[in-house]
C-alpha cells in the first residue's frame, strides 16, 4: 500500500485571479454606462456600427471579421469612453493567440476613416490652354483694331475729363459707415426673440455633437473640428449632447455660457427660448 497524492490532488491549481477578470466587452460595456451613454450614442460617435458594438461588449469578436479588425474596434471604443486600450488589446492578444501578422491592404476601422483624395480635373492644363486662347484673342483685336487705337484712346480721355470735371463742383457728403458685427457673431446678435438660437464653436479642440429641435428632428450628427462652428434655432428649444464639453463655447440667444465644462466630459444640454439658463 502505497503513500501520496491521489491524481486529483495532482490536478494543477486554477488561475484565480484569470477568472476573476471582466471580460473585454465587460469593461467596454462599464465604462459606456459610467459615461451616459447609450449604443446608439457610441456607435455615431465611433461610427462602429450598432450590431458590432453589441457582439463586442458580449465578447463575440467574430462579426468583426478578424483580428486586426477587432482589435481596431477594441481600441476606438475604448478611446471612446475614456479608457486606456492597452491593457484591452494585451489582454485580446492573451486570449485569442497573440498579435495577428499585418493584413495588407485592410483599413482599420478607426472613428475618423482617413479618405483618399479624389482626383480633380486637370485644371493646369485647362488654364494654360485659357491664357493661350485669351492672348491670341487680345492679339488679333489689336491687330484689328490698331488704326483706331489714337482715337480711342483721345476719346476715353475726353470722357474721362469731362466726367472728373463735371463731378468735382457737387462733392456728395458721404455718412460714416455703420460698424457691422463680424460675421461670426451676426447670426447671434441679430437672435429672433420668438426662438431660441444656439452658436457651439469647437476654439480648444475637436469634439462630437449632436443637435435636435423640439420634435427630436436631428440638426447635426457629427464631428465638429477645432475652429469650426455651428448654429441652431428652433421654436421651443433645442437638445444637444457634447462628446468633448471642454472643447466647446456656447453661446444661447447672444449670451455666451460660462458653465466649465471638463476636457471629455459628455454633457447633455437643453436651452429654450428663455435662456441662458439650461432648461
Amino acid at each position: 500500500m502505497s503513500i501520496g497524492n491521489s491524481p486529483e490532488d495532482e490536478r494543477p491549481f486554477e488561475d484565480v485571479s484569470e477568472e476573476a477578470r471582466p471580460s473585454i466587452g465587460r469593461v467596454l460595456k462599464d465604462a459606456r454606462l459610467a459615461a451616459g451613454l447609450t449604443v446608439d450614442e457610441i456607435s455615431t460617435a465611433t461610427r462602429v456600427r450598432i450590431a458590432i458594438v453589441h457582439a463586442i461588449e458580449a465578447d463575440d469578436f467574430a462579426p468583426c471579421g478578424g483580428d486586426v479588425y477587432a482589435r481596431g474596434h477594441i481600441r476606438t471604443l475604448a478611446r471612446a469612453v475614456h479608457l486606456d486600450p492597452a491593457p484591452l488589446l494585451d489582454q485580446y492578444a492573451a486570449e485569442h493567440g497573440g498579435r495577428p501578422a499585418p493584413t495588407p491592404a485592410a483599413p482599420l476601422f478607426e472613428a475618423e476613416r482617413i479618405r483618399p483624395e479624389r482626383r480633380g480635373p486637370n485644371w493646369t492644363a485647362a488654364m494654360v490652354a485659357a491664357i493661350v486662347v485669351v492672348i491670341g484673342f487680345v492679339g488679333f483685336t489689336a491687330v484689328k483694331g490698331g488704326g483706331d487705337s489714337s482715337d480711342k484712346t483721345q476719346l476715353a480721355e475726353g470722357a474721362t475729363a469731362s466726367t472728373s470735371t463735371s463731378a468735382a463742383p457737387a462733392p456728395k457728403k458721404t455718412k460714416p459707415a455703420d460698424p457691422k458685427p463680424a460675421p461670426s457673431d451676426s447670426a447671434i446678435a441679430a437672435a429672433p426673440q420668438d426662438k431660441v438660437t444656439v452658436q457651439v464653436s469647437a476654439p480648444n479642440g475637436r469634439s462630437w455633437i449632436s443637435a435636435k429641435d423640439h420634435n427630436g428632428r436631428m440638426l447635426f450628427d457629427g464631428l465638429l473640428n477645432k475652429g469650426e462652428s455651428k448654429t441652431f434655432q428652433d421654436n421651443t428649444k433645442i437638445n444637444l449632447i457634447l462628446g468633448d464639453a471642454g472643447a466647446i463655447e456656447l453661446y444661447v440667444n447672444g449670451k455666451k455660457i460660462e458653465d466649465q465644462f471638463q476636457p471629455g466630459a459628455v454633457e447633455r444640454l437643453t436651452y429654450t427660448k428663455g435662456d441662458p439658463q439650461v432648461g
